[in-house]
């Protein structure tokens, strides 16, 4: 296996295959070996584990991923990577299974369907312009995950483990954390990267709860309000879910609601926790 990790060898092959960077693509290397292995070592892979990988670029990370794990998916959508890793990088590994798509338009249920007996992983180093909608759809796929870890922006890895009072908390990391325990694996400097991208990245490792960590009886209504109340962060729940959504007649209507389960008429939406939203979705389901 040749250590694509090092400069010379990734060099080598970009320059073999005339590989220009795609910046639509979001396509940054990790050339840092001590970051590769805290992945790997992070994401607990055995042979008794089938990975998904979404963007494995010339394959410095599915290398090691194949080296430990049963099965590898790796999905790349650029048809020239997945030309250099069929013909190149990963030619000498008979348990990867490279599939040229988008992940956002597949069923990821589907895809791993064939391993619904064995524990699924998702490890890779996401595109930063897309981070938020492949998590989503991962997290909503109710494909058999066992956890996901994952490289993104630093700031969306800050976002992910906010709570409810902290002023980087959004939906992403209300709906994170109903179906996960986030936690921060490392820091990741830009300088680790070739072509180097202008943020630094946070490696970030999602353990999918066995149950989400709070019952709701309507998932749809409940994510609902918690994307209308943090649509507009700068005004009130109240006048968010007025402006927003049909649930209601009038103000007057939410008030009293609001009055039932004690908020404040000024009350934003960062302010409430999970349960909270909970509770405000169970209400408006009575009324309905």
């Amino acid at each position: 296996m040749e250590d694509l990790y090092k400069y010379e060898n990734t060099k080598r092959i970009v320059d073999k295959y005339d590989f220009v960077f795609k910046k639509k693509y979001g396509q940054n290397f990790l050339m840092d070996k001590s970051i590769l292995d805290e992945i790997i070592y992070s994401a607990d892979i055995s042979k008794d584990d089938v990975v998904l990988e979404i963007g494995p670029g010339i394959g410095t990370l599915t290398q090691l991923l194949a080296e430990k794990a049963g099965h590898v998916i790796a999905v790349e959508i650029d048809k020239e990577l997945i030309k250099i890793l069929e013909n190149d990088t990963l030619k000498e590994y008979n348990n990867v299974e490279l599939i040229n798509n988008d992940i956002l338009k597949m069923d990821i249920g589907e895809l791993t369907s064939r391993y619904k007996h064995r524990r699924m992983k998702v490890v890779a180093n996401l595109p930063y312009y897309i981070t938020t909608p492949i998590i989503m759809k991962l997290l909503e796929s109710n494909a058999p995950l066992d956890s996901i870890t994952i490289m993104v922006q630093k700031e969306v890895a800050d976002r992910l483990i906010s709570t409810h009072l902290d002023k980087d908390c959004g939906a992403i990391s209300l709906a994170v954390q109903y179906h996960s325990e986030p936690s921060i694996v490392c820091e990741v400097s830009r300088e680790a990267f070739i072509p180097s991208p202008n943020v630094d990245s946070t490696v970030i490792k999602l353990k999918i709860l066995k149950e989400k960590r709070i019952k709701v009886t309507n998932e749809e209504l409940f994510f609902n309000l918690i994307k209308v109340a943090f649509g507009q962060r700068r005004k009130t729940l109240v006048n968010c879910i007025n402006n927003q959504t049909s649930y209601f007649k009038n103000k007057e209507e939410i008030l009293e609601i609001f009055d039932k389960l004690g908020f404040t008429p000024n009350v934003r939406g960062e302010k409430l926790s999970m349960e909270d939203y909970k509770n405000l979705a169970e209400e408006i389901s009575k009324r309905s």
